[in-house]
């Protein structure tokens, strides 16, 4: 008769596909190592290059190409605000620095209306916040 095996041996490793750990490390996934992209990733490997980044990871970071949401982040601007931009590829951070130091108008006006979302996106959550204090709501949560 064989040991019983207890639930943790047969439990498998979470597994992830190469682009969603390149999206969860906010890396533009052709620009990884082969390496990384031919196998699916563990949840514990992915939490040990966030917390140590191997020296490939912290160069594709700082120098990038940058995926989508990341050039919209460091540009302040949109994805959709990157799209009307008609900036469709992946930019390295040189690229961005340039587009910052000397912005086309089109970066100038999404910058400007992604401001304009973010400061009513921040009055209607205040405005909430407020009516469900009104409320007596905002003690009950934790």
């Amino acid at each position: 008769m064989t040991p019983a095996k207890s639930p943790q041996s047969m439990k498998q490793a979470q597994t992830m596909k190469p682009a969603t750990a390149a999206q969860k490390l906010g890396v533009h996934l052709p620009a990884t190592p082969e390496s990384f992209q031919a196998e699916p990733i563990s949840r514990q490997q992915l939490n040990q290059w966030i917390a140590d980044p191997p020296e490939w990871l912290v160069e594709l970071r700082k120098t990038g190409p940058h995926p989508r949401p990341v050039v919209a982040h460091k540009l302040g601007v949109s994805n959709a605000g990157l799209a009307r931009g008609e900036v469709t590829e992946p930019l390295t951070t040189v690229e961005i620095s340039e587009l910052l130091q000397k912005p086309p108008t089109w970066l100038v006006r999404e910058r400007s209306t992604h401001a304009e979302v973010n400061e009513e996106n921040a009055r209607v959550k205040a405005l909430k916040a407020y009516k469900r204090s009104q409320r007596g709501e905002g003690s009950a949560r934790v």
